[in-house]
């Protein structure tokens, strides 16, 4: 199966065969290929409601190696899932049509719903015993966020609007951003996890479980990594503590200085902060004194939902 995930910020791939039934039910997928490029494609999408030219070319050019990539993997079935930005945008059509053209299947835009569904799915499978049901699984992206609450499957969920790329355009416009700018952001935030919290009874989880580029970077940086090590990360659990000094140092620093911390992915530099302010908010309003990370996010929830039943 080939699972892409259009995010606002980032565009991924994962390439990956079934597991072997004697591995048990919850056994992870066999990756053949996992790839991340930051296209991001929700550029100013908050401000003018359309997907800039180049945002779309960018998210082109990215596409295009997935699809060489997958025909060599000889991958049998393609989904594509697109996210926020894309829901958000009055020229929605021509993303459609530039993916069709690229990968030959048209993407899904998916409700809130949905992708909060294919998060939990994807998260959820072989965390580690420590880690106690009721789960909040919170998926931290570039335009918006997923809050769901859930045990062997999903209870319930909620998408927002806040996301690290939303936020950073709307409010922390100063590098580094201002003690104003960041309390508009944190205010902001809260407000919008309080309205999430009270649509889903994440407040009653027992595991807060974090998903997305921003909750793996703050984790590998609390770590004190030198490379970002996908295999320390994932179900790495920190507490409020450490996820509250790594904000409080992240949005003191310039764009330069972020981008200069070892595990730091380039294109997330300028949007950390916020990303970072958004999980410190959320285990603040939900009473959570630590997160477990997962580097299986939707991602993996798509290519389930292709290897679990027809489409």
């Amino acid at each position: 199966m080939a699972a892409i995930d259009c995010g606002t910020n980032s565009i991924r791939l994962l390439v990956a065969d079934l597991p072997d039934p004697a591995a048990g039910p919850t056994a992870p997928l066999v990756d053949l290929a996992r790839r991340m490029e930051i296209v991001r494609l929700g550029q100013g999408v908050d401000r003018t409601g359309r997907l800039a030219p180049e945002a779309i070319e960018r998210t082109r050019v990215a596409l295009a190696g997935y699809a060489d990539e997958i025909k060599a993997l000889g991958a049998e079935r393609v989904r594509m899932c697109a996210t926020s930005a894309s829901r958000d945008a009055s020229n929605a059509d021509e993303f459609r049509a530039m993916v069709l053209r690229t990968l030959g299947v048209e993407p899904e835009v998916v409700t809130g719903d949905e992708e909060a569904r294919l998060s939990f799915t994807g998260a959820v499978r072989g965390l580690p015993t420590d880690a106690r049901p009721p789960f909040l699984v919170v998926d931290i992206g570039g335009g918006s966020t997923e809050f769901v609450v859930g045990s062997g499957s999903v209870d319930a969920a909620v998408s927002v609007d806040i996301g690290c790329v939303r936020m950073t355009e709307r409010h922390l416009h100063a590098d580094p951003p201002t003690v104003e700018q960041i309390a508009a952001a944190e205010a902001d935030i809260t407000a919008t996890v309080d309205r999430a919290l009270a649509a889903v009874p994440g407040r009653e989880a027992s595991t807060l479980v974090g998903l997305a580029g921003s909750v793996t970077t703050v984790v590998a940086i609390a770590q004190g990594l030198t490379s970002y090590d996908p295999g320390r990360i994932h179900h790495a659990r920190i507490s409020y503590d450490e996820v509250a000094r790594v904000t409080g140092d992240l949005l003191a620093m310039s764009a330069a200085q972020r981008l200069a911390i070892p595990v730091m992915h380039p294109g997330r530099a300028d949007v950390i902060g916020a990303g970072a302010l958004v999980l410190r908010v959320i285990m603040e309003r939900a009473g959570m004194t630590s997160v477990v990370a997962s580097e299986h996010d939707i991602l993996d929830g798509i290519a389930w939902s292709l290897a679990l039943g027809p489409r």
